[in-house]
């Protein structure tokens, strides 16, 4: 999926190149096709090969000489698919720019990443003052900044939506639909070049009894690395990784209907890692190192209606040797942990939530070596979160934990709501007493 610096400052230009060269693929299958037919298939046709060999030979040189001809249509669709694609993204890129261009000219500043903000740098002394000590001004402001980031980002879901059907277009444009050519997998013969074709027939959400469901699944690997970010400086921690992956799996889905919301995810990851990272600059310090090789997995799922809550369930292992230890102290976090094992662990964890407040527990067993300790508060995804776990096996280990969590959007939505249930319950009795005299 791309994003706003990629739709930005990637070169289309690579995509009338590439149609030109399928082009000219197209061509070299016609000359291809033309030899063949001269040197190979007409054997088969002339009076100096007959019977049985000549007419199985025969059949299997048409199968050949078509799919030269297939192989010619599909090139030419593909090219085609390359140059209405250059044109898609090329007008996507230019309603995203012209958006942008409207932003800066209406006082906004527009990131390298498509972040909006208010550029204080062109205001007046006086405009400044008056930004800074007028309440109104400032919420002006900030309902401008909104509304300019949607206009960005709705820009940039339009070229994500034109890349996804390009997509689509792509991977169905290659697949061979006559399951009776002779052939399992070859050539498309009836390949379409346009994108419009491809995108009607793309994966929908599925939709059961009114449930909506979507889901995706990915893997990577294997995959090695090595960087280095020097550091504090900058705002920015300093740090250090080390990877050597052998597999990354990840599935997730979800079902909605109506305010009902049901997720998973599973999670497997095999490799060895090591990283650090240090800082101590205005946000706060940071100091944790940590090493592992295993085989980790994750799965969870979880029931929610709407802002209101739901319950969750969640199991995690591990099965190899890790170490760790680590500090961290910003205005989003508080938390202090350290860990050595070597064996197999496996946990379970479970909570509700219920108007943006939840509280969870969890326990853990394992055959191995280790210890293992965690506590503090933190914020994730605008969820507050405060805990403790710990682990201790020798050979046969155990630990617990416990989790509370606070979701301030939550709490405030849930709360409103139920104020305006009161509300209109009160409404609902007032009117009811006013009708009986």
């Amino acid at each position: 999926m791309p994003t706003y610096h990629e739709i930005m400052t990637t070169d289309l230009s690579a995509l009338t190149t590439a149609a030109e060269r399928w082009d000219g693929m197209a061509k070299k299958f016609h000359e291809q096709e033309t030899a063949y037919r001269r040197d190979v298939h007409g054997i088969s046709m002339g009076p100096s090969w007959i019977g049985l060999s000549a007419d199985a030979a025969n059949k299997r040189f048409d199968i050949t000489l078509k799919e030269f001809q297939k192989a010619q249509t599909e090139a030419k669709a593909v090219a085609s698919l390359l140059r209405e694609a250059h044109t898609q993204f090329t007008s996507a890129r230019g309603k995203l720019e012209s958006a942008r261009k409207d932003a800066v000219e209406a006082g906004m500043k527009v990131s390298d990443q498509g972040v909006v903000s208010f550029d204080t740098a062109k205001l007046t002394q006086g405009e400044h003052t008056a930004y800074v000590h007028d309440p109104d001004y400032q919420d002006s402001v900030r309902k401008s900044v909104t509304s300019w980031q949607q206009l960005i980002d709705q820009r940039v879901k339009d070229a994500v939506d034109a890349d996804s059907d390009v997509k689509a277009a792509l991977e169905g444009v290659v697949l061979d639909g006559d399951i009776g050519d002779g052939t399992l997998t070859g050539f498309n013969g009836q390949a379409k070049g346009d994108v419009d074709t491809y995108a009607k027939q793309k994966p929908v959400h599925t939709k059961t009894d009114g449930w909506v469901t979507d889901g995706e699944f990915k893997f990577t690997g294997p995959d090695v690395g090595f960087t280095v970010t020097p550091g504090p400086k900058n705002g920015k921690e300093g740090s250090v990784k080390a990877y050597a992956d052998l597999f990354h799996l990840t599935a997730k889905g979800t079902a909605t209907k109506g305010n009902w919301k049901l997720s998973g995810i599973g999670d497997v990851y095999g490799g060895a890692r090591a990283t650090a990272n240090y800082g101590f600059n205005n946000k706060g310090l940071v100091a944790k190192a940590e090493a592992s090789v295993g085989v980790r997995d994750l799965g969870e799922v979880r029931a929610e209606y709407g802002d209101y809550g739901g319950v969750y369930g969640r199991t995690e292992g591990f099965a190899g040797a890790e170490a760790s230890v680590g500090a961290k102290l910003t205005k989003e976090e508080a938390t202090v942990n350290a860990k050595a094992f070597y064996g197999a662990k496996q946990s379970i964890a479970g909570g509700v939530e219920f108007a943006g407040i939840g509280i969870g527990g969890s326990a853990e067993g394992g055959v191995g070596e280790g210890v293992e300790a965690w506590a503090g508060w933190k914020k994730e995804n605008g969820t507050w979160k405060i805990g403790a776990d710990g682990f201790v096996s020798e050979a046969i280990g155990a630990g617990a934990g416990v989790e509370i969590t606070f979701n301030p959007h939550k709490f405030k939505k849930s709360v409103g709501d139920a104020a305006d249930a009161v509300g209109d319950f009160a409404g609902s009795v007032k009117d009811s007493v006013v009708g009986l005299f």
